[in-house]
């Protein structure tokens, strides 16, 4: 099988040179990914409580961490949520922490200097800070971001993009997910990216129990996208 660092499993199989065959194909693809680095200079984290952090994204992600989405592997937990400040700032969560201890580790804000460089505060920021950056950008009015590795409930309809070919972090997969993102209502929009979780994004006035409803009605978080094969989910 072939691992990716998102921890997504490709290729299964006993077929050696078909593995090796798709690990080509994915190197190909990948190599291609353009991304933007992050400087880390002195600041201070921004606090789970704090007031800079709206109470509906705080809720949501309390609400997936009370339900296990985020479960620790070697210390530290993957995913990452976010919010928007303004066109040139965001706050969002620290790479390589355990989010069940938000509360102790707290957020990162990043400051976006053009399109090549983003200037971190404290501490480096979530790799899928790109992602974000792109999704606030293009979709006007949404400003709240969270992502989980969580598969999809049985016979659900989400609109899916693939991610076998994009690194997290890099700008086309930022592309590749705002791009896919579809109106669920309710002030949420949606995309699912295959073998490796969604991405919702509202607005920071969004009822916080309208968005947690979507994800207990859509995704099971007591699973992780890497304990099952592909997951085959209706496309809207």
């Amino acid at each position: 099988m072939i691992i990716t660092p998102e921890q997504a499993r490709y290729h299964v199989t006993v077929d050696r040179e078909a593995a090796l065959v798709g690990l080509v194909d994915m190197i190909t693809a990948r190599s291609k990914g353009t991304f933007t680095r992050s400087t880390v200079v002195q600041g201070e984290s921004v606090d789970w409580n704090s007031d800079l952090i709206p109470n509906n994204l705080r809720h949501v992600v309390n609400h997936c961490i009370n339900k296990g989405a985020y479960k620790p592997f070697n210390g530290s937990t993957v995913g990452h949520f976010a919010v928007k400040v303004n066109n040139n700032e965001f706050i969002t969560s620290k790479r390589r922490v355990n989010f069940n201890h938000l509360h102790n580790v707290g957020m990162v804000r990043c400051k976006a200097e053009g399109n090549d460089k983003v200037i971190a505060y404290g501490a480096k920021p979530s790799v899928g800070g790109q992602s974000q950056r792109i999704i606030f950008r293009e979709h006007p009015g949404m400003d709240c971001i969270v992502h989980f590795h969580c598969p999809p409930k049985p016979g659900v309809q989400l609109n899916t993009r693939e991610q076998k070919q994009f690194e997290c972090g890099s700008h086309e997969c930022g592309k590749n997910t705002s791009d896919g993102l579809k109106d669920m209502g309710n002030g949420i929009k949606c995309v699912y990216l295959d073998n490796h979780g969604p991405n919702i994004v509202f607005n920071r006035n969004t009822d916080w129990r309208k968005v947690t409803d979507f994800i207990d009605a859509n995704f099971d978080l007591s699973m992780s996208t890497d304990q099952v094969d592909r997951n085959k989910v209706s496309v809207i």
